[in-house]
């Protein structure tokens, strides 16, 4: 199963964030990108790929234990980038070294549960908003309309695990759907799942 552990927005933070979606849909080559699901909207930790079931026990345990040494802590979702010319995206704001440190965290669990990870890179906090169709859009002024995105504060309390369904055939720009695994509470607060 093809695996990721991640954080996810309250919904309210969710529906600021569709609003500005919404206005920047109105620029001019909107039409040229195609816009990410908001059910899917989220900030990757740490993505594992392709897992083995039998590696899920030891995987739980561990990122239960790295959810349980990582106290909760502020974030909001803040301005936009790119990653070339293919992904645009909004950022975040607040908490981010405990966040990369949960990201860290969630990684080595993941390796210690014999999960095969791709190379370890520095993370960099990001929820993808939109996709290029084609490498001739410029992202540029979809950029700059997200950089005064300022959004609500909320307090980080979960780190979550999620099993990506990748579509399979029918229309073209079908999206991944995604199923959440387990949650574990930060901190070691009560309401542990799985």
């Amino acid at each position: 199963m093809r695996l990721f552990a991640a954080v996810l927005p309250p919904s309210a933070q969710l529906d600021e964030l569709g609003r500005e979606v919404d206005r920047l849909a109105h620029l001019p080559g909107a039409d040229r990108l195609r816009w990410t699901a908001r059910p899917g909207w989220h900030f990757t930790l740490a993505f594992m790929g392709e897992v083995d079931e039998t590696l899920l026990p030891d995987l739980h345990a561990r990122l239960g234990r790295a959810a349980h040494r990582t106290a909760p802590f502020p974030l909001r979702l803040h301005g936009g980038g790119h990653f070339g010319r293919g992904v645009l995206w909004t950022g975040a704001a607040g908490g981010l070294d405990e966040m990369r440190l949960l990201a860290e965290r969630a990684d080595a669990a993941a390796r210690r549960a014999g999960v095969a990870m791709d190379e370890h890179r520095r993370y960099q906090a990001h929820l993808t908003v939109a996709r290029s169709r084609t490498d001739a859009v410029d992202l540029r002024p979809f950029v700059t309309a997200l950089t005064p995105f300022e959004g609500t504060r909320w307090q980080v309390a979960d780190l979550t695990l999620i099993r990506s369904h990748l579509p399979g055939g029918g229309p073209p720009g079908r999206q991944p759907r995604y199923e959440t695994i387990a949650t574990w509470p930060l901190g070691g607060g009560a309401g542990a799942g799985g």
